[in-house]
């Protein structure tokens, strides 16, 4: 009967649950498809999510059904449930960038309307865009506050860590608040920048509107950790009790005068160990010093005054601020030298057949009207020839396992005024020199610009930088860029003599020298050996190249 009664209590508290569940102050429950189609109205304030996660608070139970990717949220809570806030912390495929950016995180939330009397609104986060990027800075605003906007057009300008990426709208609305304006700077990923709305009467609710603490501290968790500090236990500091220190005995070797005596004699360098003091005690007085300069007055000249070292002028010098692109090339340049184990091999290549092949080539672009070839696309298509030779140095260092790539993407340094860029040609390979030409020319254009996108900077295997031919340097060292394993410092080609086929014979060639820096994890100095013979056969033989 015991078990009988429960279940009769507990049948009634189960007929009451539809009432419970749909009380004001009681549960919320939102439900989420894996293809973004949300269950409810059109209308309703639900988040298009596309196969990502929703964070839920602490007071949240999260269900999943690993059949459909359906979630559904229970907040059981006993404030009234306008409060509520939802917010994501994976990117949201749903927003989109320029060229596709798959790579990029943005960070956004909605907020429904609560006590203090905001509408229900849309806060919109600095976006990550490079896997690199903890903070960004905003170039320019294209929308302005109170501009009605639509999916796919563009709101602002993002400057990362690497390029000037266009932001573009995902939901249509309104723009109500611009948080951080034109010219902001280090804003963390995650951090608040914008407001948006439904309606066009709910902007001026905005108008004073700054985010709350809670924003600010979702920014900091998006954000990689710092490393923890090292904690200092601190030692309880005891009272000492120490007695207060008494006159030495007067020594033999002690010398006893007045500070004005001392004062005179550091002036006119004159050592009181050879007066005789005439004051109390044996004291020396001033008359003494005075006695003394009389007496070797000679001397006294010879050994002039030290004059006091004049204070150097002030330097002058202008601080310059870090742009995101120093930053970020300061951090992984510093992370590169000080993990990666370098090592160098040099060698001269002969390039007077390749000179030759390239003035060929370059009559028969000039006829068809295609771009003209340089020594460096020559370069770049040896070095992807002999990375298929060689696939060991095509290759990254991981803590578990060696990654040999098996695509050929070569980057290519490009010095701008903005700093340093690696725009990559991918497959190159497979590539003729007339399509690596022409993209070459391409990137570097747009790396001037400062307007590449992450594909045309990521996802490179090895990195080719020519000093010789822009600046005329001999020969240089580069720093490997991880996490690849290998890059190319290219130098100048210079004329030398070299011994004929008889004696006292001499002839003159063009020599150029290049330096393969490798990480010693990955490459073994005979595999780098090998790597820079195939490379020297193909520019010292071109002709194999186009075979």
């Amino acid at each position: 009967m015991a078990y009988a009664s429960r279940i009769i209590n507990h049948s009634k508290k189960l007929r009451n649950a539809p009432n419970f569940l749909w009380h004001d102050h009681a549960i919320l429950t939102r439900c989420f498809s894996k293809y973004a189609r949300p269950s409810f109205g059109k209308r309703d304030d639900i988040w298009r999510i596309c196969r990502h996660c929703y964070a839920p608070s602490e007071r949240e139970t999260v269900s999943r059904s690993a059949t459909n990717g359906t979630i559904t949220v229970f907040d059981i809570q006993k404030r009234n449930i306008s409060s509520t806030t939802m917010q994501a912390r994976n990117p949201i495929a749903g927003l989109a960038f320029n060229q596709r950016f798959s790579c990029s995180q943005v960070y956004m939330r909605r907020s429904f309307s609560s006590d203090s009397g905001l509408p229900s609104h849309q806060e919109i986060g600095m976006p990550s865009l490079s896997p690199t990027m903890t903070e960004g800075n905003i170039a320019r605003w294209l929308k302005k506050e109170g501009d009605k906007v639509s999916p796919g057009e563009v709101l602002c300008e993002v400057e990362t860590d690497k390029a000037t990426v266009e932001m573009e709208c995902m939901e249509e609305g309104y723009l109500a608040k611009i948080i951080h304006g034109d010219g902001s700077k280090e804003i963390k990923v995650g951090e608040v920048i914008a407001i948006t709305v439904e309606d066009e009467e709910n902007i001026a609710k905005f108008k004073e509107y700054k985010p709350s603490a809670s924003d600010a501290a979702a920014a900091a968790e998006s954000s990689p950790p710092a490393p923890p500090k090292k904690e200092v236990a601190e030692q309880p500091v005891t009272e000492q009790k120490t007695s207060k220190p008494t006159a030495a005995p007067p020594t033999k070797d002690r010398i006893f005068s007045s500070p004005l005596a001392r004062k005179l004699a550091e002036e006119h360098n004159v050592p009181l160990s050879s007066i005789k003091g005439t004051g109390p005690d044996g004291h020396i007085v001033k008359a003494d010093i005075e006695d003394y300069l009389a007496s070797h007055g000679k001397e006294a000249l010879a050994t002039a005054p030290m004059a006091k070292a004049a204070t150097p002028a002030a330097l002058d010098y202008t601080d310059i601020p870090h742009s995101q692109i120093r930053k970020v090339t300061a951090s992984r340049l510093l992370f590169s030298k000080q993990t990666i184990p370098h090592y160098y091999l040099t060698v001269d290549t002969c390039v007077d057949k390749l000179l030759d092949l390239r003035s060929q080539l370059n009559q028969l672009q000039e006829e068809s009207g295609g771009k003209r070839i340089s020594v460096n696309d020559l370069v770049i298509k040896a070095v992807a020839l002999a990375l298929r030779k060689v696939p060991q140095c095509n290759s990254s260092w991981t803590d578990e396992y060696i990654r040999q790539h098996h695509n050929i993407n070569i980057n290519v340094a490009v010095q701008t005024d903005n700093g340093l860029f690696v725009p990559v040609i991918r497959d190159a390979d497979k590539k003729g020199l007339s399509r690596i030409a022409e993209e070459v020319k391409q990137l570097a254009q747009k790396a001037k610009e400062n307007s590449l996108k992450p594909d045309d900077y990521e996802g490179g295997t090895f990195t080719v930088s020519n000093l010789g031919g822009p600046f005329g340097i001999k020969q240089f060292c580069a720093i490997i860029n991880p996490p690849q394993s290998g890059i190319l410092a290219i130098g100048s080609a210079e004329k030398r003599a070299v011994p004929g086929s008889g004696p006292e014979q001499f002839n003159f060639a063009s020599f150029m020298s290049v330096t393969m820096s490798c990480d010693h994890r990955v490459i073994d100095g005979a595999v780098g050996a090998e790597w820079l013979k195939a490379f020297k056969g193909y520019i010292e033989n071109p002709k194999s190249m186009l075979l």
